[in-house]
């Protein structure tokens, strides 16, 4: 029997166009269906301005040779659309799904007579619901990549919120209609592909059908430079060498950030400093702001990354809620220990690796690093003990999405 065809359907570039590449790696890939592609000789390349600058990423080697539709001018009209309305936030994200959907189906309408009724669709949640209507109406199978543990997760940084309003008060929830899409994205689809167990049990509770959901991790290709790295550690740490705590992503409630500064006071006088890297998303308190023992670095381009991962001591990744958390799997490949929460995918095996953090408060992430301080000798061995990421490639990936339609 014939292997049938993939349509992958992918507003942005996820994960480095991970599920296309790897499908293409099997012959199985079709079309990929695409807001923006810039090949590097396109003039899109040469155009000054934010928008254009963010679109210059868009495109990857691996699917050079692949047919890829892509919606360039349409984007970059709905793009000055939204901006001479002045929407923001979630209108803006909305209806940016909405145009995507839009904008595919009608492709999708001029090839259709020409695809096979083996044909699978791919698309990733928040924006299925529009291609899985087509895709049923062909008869063909659809498959949806879940970014997020759902409505769940919301739950959990609502609760949060609520407990710190000081912190982020620009954060607003999804409106309710978001949900009662995603709830038909998922009665529609065939099967709904997460990354971690954790989303797996989130789903669940929010009522999807457990027999559809497949775990299927993250794709992650480890820097060459890193595989080549060697970490030490001082015999003991000093006000003249901490230990330095880093922290790299968005700092939001939903991260974890009201735990960790709560464990910044418990540890105040240490031999401890906190590197905050990434996009400031709270209102930062005033005390925080020049803590001696804090620095905050910001959001960095992705190339500036290796550095903060070779010079840091210890990975914080307190997250409350997460799909994965890629950033586990970066640290891994530089042999960076972690402290992680469990709730999010599982790269930590706890006193082998890293610390998992059974709950997310100050006092737990100060017992941790309180740990890495008493002893630096266990850093050392946690690192000789980082992951091996051979499950994270390419080829496990592909070849776990074609037992999906098997």
């Amino acid at each position: 029997m014939n292997q049938p065809a993939w349509i992958c359907c992918q507003l942005g570039a996820r994960e480095h166009y991970a599920i296309p590449r790897s499908l293409h790696q099997l012959e199985g890939l079709a079309l990929l269906l695409t807001d923006a592609w810039v090949s590097p000789h396109s003039l899109l390349n040469y155009f000054p301005g934010r928008l254009l600058a963010s679109l210059k990423g868009r495109f990857h080697t691996d699917l050079a040779s692949i047919q890829v539709k892509a919606f360039n001018p349409s984007l970059l009209q709905f793009e000055l659309t939204q901006k001479l309305k002045k929407t923001s936030g979630w209108d803006r994200i909305v209806a940016r799904n909405h145009w995507f959907q839009q904008q595919a189906v009608q492709h999708l309408q001029a090839i259709a007579p020409q695809l096979s009724r083996s044909t699978v669709l791919f698309s990733y949640s928040y924006t299925a619901l529009e291609l899985f209507r087509f895709a049923r109406e062909q008869g063909w199978q659809t498959v949806l990549g879940q970014i997020d543990p759902g409505p769940l997760e919301e739950k959990l940084v609502m609760e949060e919120q609520a407990k710190h309003p000081a912190l982020e008060p620009g954060w607003h929830p999804v409106p309710s209609s978001y949900w009662e899409t995603w709830q038909q994205e998922c009665a529609l689809a065939d099967a709904i592909v997460v990354n971690s167990d954790w989303s797996k049990q989130l789903l669940e509770q929010a009522g999807i059908d457990p027999d559809k959901i497949r775990l299927v991790p993250l794709v992650y290709e480890p820097p060459p430079e890193a595989t080549q790295f060697t970490r030490t550690y001082p015999s003991e740490f000093t006000q003249e060498r901490p230990l330095r705590v880093l922290f790299l992503g968005n700092v939001t409630l939903r991260k974890g950030i009201a735990a960790l500064l709560e464990a910044i006071n418990l540890l105040e006088g240490k031999p401890v400093e906190f590197w905050m890297v990434g996009a400031q998303q709270i209102s930062i308190p005033a005390r925080f702001q020049s803590h001696p023992q804090v620095r905050w670095v910001g959001q960095v381009p992705r190339r500036e990354t290796a550095r903060y991962y070779r010079e840091a001591d210890v990975f914080l990744f307190p997250t409350l809620s997460d799909g994965f958390g890629l950033t586990q799997l970066e640290a891994q490949a530089w042999k960076l220990p972690l402290i992680a929460s469990r709730f999010c995918g599982e790269v930590v095996r706890n006193q082998v690796n890293g610390w998992v953090l059974q709950e997310v408060t100050g006092g737990a992430i100060a017992a941790a690093i309180q740990s890495c301080l008493d002893h630096p000798q266990q850093l050392s061995d946690w690192t000789q003990n980082a992951l091996l990421l051979n499950q994270f490639n390419l080829s496990s990936l592909a070849n776990q999405l074609q037992h999906l339609v098997a």
